[in-house]
């Protein structure tokens, strides 16, 4: 294991530094891993709507403002998810809770692809929108967890990864079923993201539960048990039973009914604080209007002069390929550069990449058949998907769950989720209406003010984690 600076060593003790170093456990990424791939589920239901809107227009007759509500309606919907997933994990634990989040992927998806009409559809949306809140909150909280702090930045970002995954294979479900006849296009569409449902709910049964939740519930031995299985050494299984246990006696056990942590929310600036935190960092990631580019790339690029369906949902596999690639970015070098310099360059990214795009629409708006234009407007795309998706993207989730207390942080990571599917239900249910209303150019322009914003507020209000304990993250932070 790589040793902590002394700066940033837990607060109940360090390893030796005289001792050799050990060689990373691979347990708890195979943990993380299982876990993690609920997140695709959640990212093919919320993005397959960016090729089938297409098709579903054609077959249904429905209109732009319908499809602007599908689209953007299952992050509205998920909330109800994200806000019982703190209770849910609680009580359930982690690992049943995320068997449940596979239960909803299940039913979602197939009521969708049954569906005869918009009343229908928008059921089906809901259902997929509780396993997308569900799935939000429980991956990262369980990758967290479940790591060690020598890969907890790359555990935790799987969650991401994962979601992009999911995204990605919605594109090339949407490009592989475009060829069908329009009725069973986009149900097919659909139905694809049912069958692994069954497997992954199975295999997540074989994972073990989260240490913290057992030291929360009394269940110490078991806690041990998996420490010592999921540790890099037998001595950090021990380091960390000890932070665990710690935590849990000063308060850890009262978040089980929810009344003390929210009562230290009222009394406590550094629990404030880090709810603060938490709220804006997920209010930056969507409101910088990633969702946009994912749920409507095809419409974004006709505008920009590409003709050919064909060649939109090619493009958008394109996107969905470098946004999921760059993720792997974002995870190699989490743990070793740092959560801060990456979301600085990722904000910093953002910012110009759609002050591009902006200003391409605003320069050539209404050209049509040029090819220079839309292979710029094409580039612009990808440069920011990435820059998303080496650092904001993947990152967010990543801080949120770390800088949270233990007896906070099922509730916390559900209400920085609650913000996240907000936002994103607000750019993505406006996005049409906005750029009819300002152009396409005034909603790029838009966005890049408010990765701007979020540039500034990575700067001067998060500090470096890197390397620290999950419980020593209370001393950081002043909420011990």
């Amino acid at each position: 294991m790589a040793h902590q600076p002394d700066a940033e060593a837990p607060l109940l003790g360090k390893p030796d530094a005289a001792s050799p170093p050990a060689r990373r456990n691979k347990y708890p990424f195979f943990c993380a891993v299982l876990a993690s791939m609920t997140s695709v589920l959640m990212g093919y239901n919320v993005a397959v709507m960016s090729g089938a809107q297409i098709f579903m227009a054609e077959d249904l007759g429905i209109s732009d403002a319908q499809v602007e509500v599908l689209s953007g309606v299952i992050n509205i919907y998920s909330l109800v998810g994200a806000l019982l997933a703190g209770w849910t994990s609680d009580r359930l634990g982690r690992r049943l809770t995320i068997v449940l989040a596979n239960v909803f992927f299940l039913a979602g998806p197939l009521a969708m692809a049954l569906a005869g009409g918009y009343a229908a559809l928008m059921v089906g949306r809901f259902i997929a929108g509780v396993g997308s809140g569900y799935a939000l909150v429980i991956a990262p909280v369980y990758a967290a967890e479940i790591a060690p702090a020598s890969s907890r930045g790359l555990l935790t970002s799987l969650p991401e990864i994962f979601i992009n995954t999911g995204v990605m294979l919605s594109y090339v479900s949407n490009l592989a079923f475009s060829g069908l006849p329009v009725h069973l296009s986009w149900r097919m569409m659909f139905a694809a993201g049912v069958v692994p449902t069954v497997f992954l709910a199975a295999g997540v049964l074989t994972m073990p539960e989260s240490p913290r939740w057992l030291a929360m519930k009394g269940r110490v031995a078991e806690a041990k048990a998996v420490l010592d299985k999921t540790s890099d050494t037998p001595a950090e299984a021990e380091q960390r039973l000890l932070e665990i246990e710690a935590v849990v006696s000063s308060g850890g056990r009262s978040s089980e009914g929810g009344g003390g942590a929210w009562k230290e929310v009222a009394t406590r600036a550094g629990v404030r604080r880090v709810l603060a935190i938490v709220l804006t960092l997920q209010f930056f990631q969507q409101s910088s209007g990633i969702d946009s580019v994912v749920l409507y790339g095809p419409r974004v690029l006709a505008m920009a002069g590409v003709t050919s369906n064909t060649l939109l949902l090619s493009l958008n596999v394109l996107f969905g390929v470098a946004k999921a690639g760059s993720i792997l970015i974002a995870m190699a070098l989490a743990d070793r550069v740092g959560r801060r310099p990456l979301l600085l360059a990722s904000t910093g990214g953002m910012t110009a990449s759609l002050l591009v795009l902006g200003s391409l629409f605003a320069a050539f708006a209404g050209a049509k058949d040029d090819a220079a234009v839309a292979a710029v407007s094409v580039a612009a795309v990808v440069a920011f998907v990435v820059a998303f998706s080496v650092g904001l993207g993947p990152l967010a989730w990543v801080y949120s769950s770390e800088i949270l207390p233990l007896r906070l942080r099922g509730q916390g990571a559900g209400l920085g989720t609650a913000m996240n599917r907000v936002m994103s239900g607000v750019v993505t249910m406006t996005f049409i209406s906005l750029y009819q209303a300002i152009s396409m150019a005034g909603a790029f322009y838009l966005y890049s003010a408010v990765a701007a914003a979020s540039f500034v507020f990575v700067y001067a209000c998060l500090p470096e984690t890197r390397g620290r304990s999950l419980e020593d993250m209370e001393e950081l932070f002043h909420t011990k």
